[in-house]
């Protein structure tokens, strides 16, 4: 937002500056300060000492170039000092945008499906009503031939089990309850070595 205040009321130059004292001495900062006040005396600074730029802020373009052509490569406090015309960035939207979807290849599966998609309706189920029919007529120990068999593919029967409380073996039910145990394995026997 800041920058958009600028950009409407004020004209800037960017001082590239090789000496360091500019940012550390006030003394030399006041000499710095004092070249742009004699173009214009409302003219405002902005220090960047890790960019070791200076934004001039000038009240109208027609100083900012004078004080550019004059002042550009010229020495200060020894050194070179050049000066450039801000490029003004322009942001249509105060908030960023999300990147544009053409090149985003390695994002798999999309976070949410496509415009327009809807979830297909599942078919009802088939129900085989003979199969069910001929399933309820059996007992334990009845089977139902549901395929006959050919020479070339085999028959599928169902047969019915027992269920657990009709089972009448007490011997059997111990066998299936018996697990057997896993012994676990014993470590070998370990002697340190002396050190020598």
């Amino acid at each position: 937002m800041h920058l958009k205040t600028l950009k409407r009321s004020r004209f800037f130059l960017i001082a590239s500056l090789a000496d360091h004292d500019v940012f550390y001495r006030p003394d030399v900062r006041a000499g710095f300060e004092a070249l742009f006040r004699s173009f214009d005396r409302d003219a405002t600074f902005q220090f960047f000492k890790s960019f070791r730029r200076v934004r001039i802020n000038f009240s109208d373009a027609v100083t900012a170039a004078e004080a550019r052509v004059t002042l550009h490569k010229s020495d200060f406090n020894g050194k070179e000092m050049r000066l450039y015309f801000a490029q003004s960035l322009h942001i249509g939207n105060s908030r960023l945008e999300p990147p544009k979807p053409d090149k985003q290849f390695l994002i798999s599966p999309p976070a949410s499906p496509p415009v327009g998609w809807e979830q297909a309706k599942d078919a009802t189920p088939a129900i085989n009503y003979d199969l069910l029919c001929a399933i309820a007529k059996l007992g334990p120990g009845d089977k139902y031939e549901l395929h006959a068999g050919t020479p070339t593919t085999p028959s599928v029967v169902v047969h019915v089990c027992e269920s657990e409380h009709e089972s009448s073996g007490g011997e059997d039910e111990e066998q299936r309850r018996a697990r057997p145990r896993i012994v676990q394995t014993r470590r070998p026997e370990y002697t340190p070595h002396p050190l020598h």
